[in-house]
Formats: C-alpha cells, structure tokens, sequence
C-alpha cells in the first residue's frame, strides 16, 4: 500500500502534549511523567507516549510544503504506556502494550476515508485468516469514537466464555482536526491556496493474543490457530521403555529426525522433544498447555507400518498417516484445523447475536450473555441510559464484569435490517426516531 515504517521517540515535552487538550483528555489521567532524572527534578515534565499524533505531526508539518509531498502513509511499531490503575489485565488492558501506529496524511477526503476502510479490511483479516476469529465491522458512535477524530472504524470481538465483546482494532479518519492545529498544510497545485491535509490514524495491538487466547483456549491450555502457532506440529517418540536397547533407541530418534526435517522443508514449523528425563505423557500434557496444533506420535509399531499418529490439539482427534503422505497430510491438517476453528467461533457468534426492539427483551438477552442490535437514536445522553438502565444493580462490579450495563460497541456495517419508519430508538424513555441498528453488549 506504500506505507513506509518509521520510529519517533518515546518521550514527548508536557507542551507538544497539551497542544491538543481535547484530544489527549481521552488519556489524561493514564499518561506516565517522568519527573526525575537521577534525584534531580526535570525542569518540565516529560510524558512517556500514550499515543503519537502529538510526537509525529510536527514533523509532518515541517515535511509537507506542495501537493508533491502528498500522500505521507507512515507505520511505527513500538510501545505505549497507559497507566491504567483500576483493572490491568494481560494483554486486555495492561499498563504497557505494543503496536503498530499508522498516521497518513492525504490532499483529499476521500483518498483519506478510502483507507480507513482498507485498514480495517486488513485489521478484520488479522483476525478471521490468522487467529480464526469472527469479528463484526462497524463504525464507533459519536460518545465511543476517538477523541479528535472525525469518525472511527472498529472491528469488534465476541468472548462466548464471559459473554462480553472486545474492541479489536481501529482504524480512525481525524479529518483536517489535527492539521488546523499542527498547521499541516500545503500548496495547492491550481488555486496556490494553502490547504489543511486529512489525515487517519489506525492501530492493532498485543490485545489480539488475549482475544485469541480467551476466545480457543479449553481447560486443558491454549489451543492456538495454526497460521500463528511458533511450533505447529511437535515430534514425540514413544514406547521408550528400560528394555530398549541403545541402537532401538537411536532408529527411534533418527526417524523422528528425519520426519521433523521433511515437514521443516515443506514449510511446516515443526520441532521435536527429544528429551529423555520426561514421559511421553508428561510431554502430551506439555504441549497441550502450550497450544500446539498437532502432536506427532512415533513409536516402534509405528515404524513398523510406516505410519505415525497426529493427534489434533482442538478436538483431540487421533488420525493415522501414512509415512509417505506425511507432508501433504500434516499441511492438510493444519488448513483443516484453521478452518475448524474459525466455524466453531464463527457459531459461537451467530448463536449469541440477538437482534431485538423492545427494552424488556434487550435486558433478557443482556443476562444471558449476548449482544445485542438494536434500533438506536444515536444521541450521547440516551447510549448513557442505556448502559445505566441495563446494569443489574447487586453491588461494585469490575468494568465489564455481569452486572456492567451495555455499551454501544459499534454501528455495524452490515445492518440486520432497514430502519422503518416508525422503528423508535429502544430505551423506553427516548421516544426519537431510530437512526440504525446499533450493536449492544458488556465489554472488556
């Protein structure tokens, strides 16, 4: 797509940050300062970044004069810090994580929001064709879009576990709010006029493990998707006993050797666990934890038949292949196992996407762990009462936890149906007109 990587500092001045205060309010109270250095007392502040717009835009003013400099489509992959107290959790919401930001800078809107769009594709293709999850796309409400930007794409996850959703990514169009304020600007090519650039932002973070983690993942461990397993298929040798001899032994090993080399060769990540202080049960149960899509057994019968087990870690199915099919057969599988994946989630969202009018069936649903489309007015006061009207009022409950109200997720591209005429927004007390289906659910 042209967009060029970069890397801009971690540290930004207490002015270059406030620059923006409408937008860094979003941050405020989670950004890190740096106050001292040694037992010195900084003469001003530094803030660690929680974001880049305000460490990159000059710079993007100072790089674009004419037309000719456009378009700027840059990507950093670095670390933010977010000093969230209340709930950290891994990979959901921790006080650090990593990402890539993209920030772009185009001479017209509709180069701008074509990309927007374009990213999130992709964003929704990290997902379904790498971690075979099922994501609804949408587009962020005016009360949940990014602060500073002119609207915010979303792809949004479903946790059938909780029964709450996750934000996946964003992919946001800031229109010319950022460059008015960082005067990036150039020359017109006819009308010699300066003009304010569009600009978008978009990002996807380490957040996409704990979404992969919590939305496979059994009693038994991880269960990784194929496409982004480390080790895809893991050799152990089995039937080891105290009367083996040491040349038995050795044909064992040397076949599973041979067998890890033809599967490294057509591709498939594959190691084996050649070590001989643990049980082949031991390693079974080893794996498993880690998530590993398939487990090779070979032990001497097998070698006898020419023939392996594979043994699936999503279903635990056991399937005999014949020595000669190995790699075709393994790299089958692991296509198999992706698409076996992505069904089983694809399911598990379909089955608890509920679409409904009325407020009293909007709360029934919401208890038992869906989400929900529902008609809505879009107004900020009214999403404000929803989410505070279909709270279950039993006391303190972590954000998003089952008593937590619905939050407004995103308006998804793909609505269930036309708004009719007299579809009303459905909080009870509203009594406007809908303007769209809105996607309602507890969140992380």
């Amino acid at each position: 797509m042209g967009v060029k990587e970069c890397y801009f500092p971690i540290f930004v001045s207490r002015a270059a940050l406030e620059r923006e205060k409408d937008h860094i309010a979003d941050f405020a109270p989670e950004v890190a300062w740096v106050t001292k250095s040694g037992e010195s007392e900084l003469a001003e502040p530094i803030a660690v970044r929680p974001t880049s717009e305000t460490v990159m835009y000059p710079a993007y003013a100072k790089w674009i004069q004419s037309y000719r400099d456009l378009p700027i489509r840059l990507n950093q992959w670095n670390n933010v810090v977010r000093w969230e107290f209340k709930h950290p959790q891994p990979f959901l919401r921790t006080r650090e994580f990593l990402w890539q930001e993209g920030h772009t800078a185009f001479a017209t809107q509709a180069e701008a929001t074509e990309e927007v769009l374009q990213i999130l594709e992709l964003y929704a293709q990290v997902y379904t064709d790498l971690l075979a999850i099922p994501v609804v796309r949408g587009r962020k409400t005016e009360k949940e879009k990014f602060a500073g930007g002119d609207f915010t794409t979303t792809v949004e996850a479903f946790i059938s576990a909780s029964g709450r959703a996750i934000q996946g990514a964003t992919s946001h169009h800031l229109g010319q709010n950022f460059s008015k304020m960082f005067d990036i600007v150039y020359e017109h090519p006819e009308t010699k006029e300066k003009e304010y650039v569009y600009q978008n932002s978009w990002g996807i973070t380490t957040r996409t493990i704990g979404v992969m983690i919590m939305v496979h993942a059994d009693n038994q461990g991880l269960v990784l998707p194929p496409r982004v397993a480390c080790i895809q298929a893991i050799i152990v040798p089995c039937g080891i006993t105290a009367n083996t001899t040491d040349e038995e032994r050795k044909t064992l090993y040397d076949n599973c050797k041979e067998l890890e080399a033809e599967l490294v060769k057509a591709g498939v990540r594959c190691e084996g666990d050649y070590r001989d202080n643990y049980s082949p049960g031991w390693k079974y149960n080893h794996w498993e934890l880690k998530g590993v899509p398939i487990r090779v057994e070979l032990g001497f019968k097998d070698l006898k038949n020419k023939q392996f087990v594979a043994v699936r870690r999503d279903t635990g199915d056991k399937i005999t292949v014949k020595r000669e099919a190995a790699t075709g057969d393994i790299q089958a599988l692991l296509e198999t196992i992706h698409a076996s994946m992505l069904k089983k989630a694809e399911k598990d969202l379909a089955d608890h996407l509920k679409v409904t009018k009325k407020w009293d069936q909007f709360t029934e649903l919401l208890e038992a762990k869906n989400i929900i489309m529902a008609p809505f007015c879009g107004e900020t006061p009214c999403e404000d009462k929803i989410k505070a009207d279909s709270a279950r009022d039993d006391g303190e409950a972590e954000p998003g936890a089952p008593a937590m109200g619905a939050k407004s997720l995103c308006i998804p591209f793909e609505q269930p149906a036309p708004i009719e005429a007299n579809d009303k927004c459905v909080h009870p007390a509203c009594g406007r007109k809908a303007k769209f289906y809105t996607l309602f659910g507890r969140s992380y």
